[in-house]
């Protein structure tokens, strides 16, 4: 399957003893890196066989490469490649994730289900925008408020959590935040953007995050 073919490809190309640069399969065009704080960083590319508004993000943690998603223009999570498993979006969702209903409406609901290795998972919350914006690198951001909830098949809840991202129009993309879980709103968990870097710029599309890198991999469920 070509999905898995390009996760082995990035894989292959991306080992634990980190190269310092990452090239995206042939036949796609790297777009944007996004370094975060959290020891985070995005490579974000588009591929010519895709439905216009596809677009592909590469997740990098202190170890490398951890996941691959395809998104598409309403940034509906289509397809995810990790390590522990694949997961796919059923199609037709419940309340489609919808960038559009945001902009326009100002909050967007959703109510959709995954495919994974272990059992489908329902993922039900909503986006709201704040009404502010931020500048980061240059960058105008909209802020958002977000809740969501997972639950297994049974209708049981896996977790909860709440935060505030960021939303780019131009990129069409969300952008991580602050979150936190409904058992332990105290411990907020800060994965802000800082730099966002285009081609021909010094770090475009690295696989070394730069922020915040420790002993220890920055954990979190995208």
């Amino acid at each position: 399957m070509k999905s898995l073919s390009i996760l082995t490809a990035l894989t292959l190309a991306t080992p634990v003893v980190a190269q310092q640069s990452f090239a995206p399969p042939d036949g796609c065009e790297a777009k944007l890196t996004v370094q975060h704080k959290g020891c985070v960083m995005v490579n974000v590319w588009t591929c010519e066989a895709d439905n216009p508004g596809d677009q592909w993000i590469a997740l990098f943690g202190q170890v490398g490469l951890f996941s691959v998603q395809k998104v598409d223009a309403e940034f509906q999570w289509i397809e995810s490649f990790k390590m522990s498993g694949t997961e796919r979006l059923i199609t037709p969702a419940e309340d489609p994730a919808s960038l559009t209903d945001l902009f326009s409406d100002q909050i967007d609901t959703w109510d959709f289900t995954l495919e994974t290795e272990t059992g489908t998972e329902r993922n039900v919350g909503f986006d709201m925008l704040t009404g502010e914006t931020t500048v980061i690198d240059g960058e105008t951001l909209l802020n958002t408020e977000f809740q969501g909830r997972t639950l297994d098949s049974d209708g049981n809840e896996i977790e909860s959590s709440s935060g505030r991202q960021y939303v780019s129009e131009e990129h069409r993309i969300f952008l991580f935040g602050e979150a936190w879980t409904a058992d332990d709103p105290s411990q907020v968990t800060d994965m802000s953007p800082i730099d966002f870097i285009y081609p021909d710029e010094p770090g475009f599309f690295t696989d070394q995050p730069q922020y915040e890198c420790n002993q220890t991999d920055a954990s979190f469920r995208p």
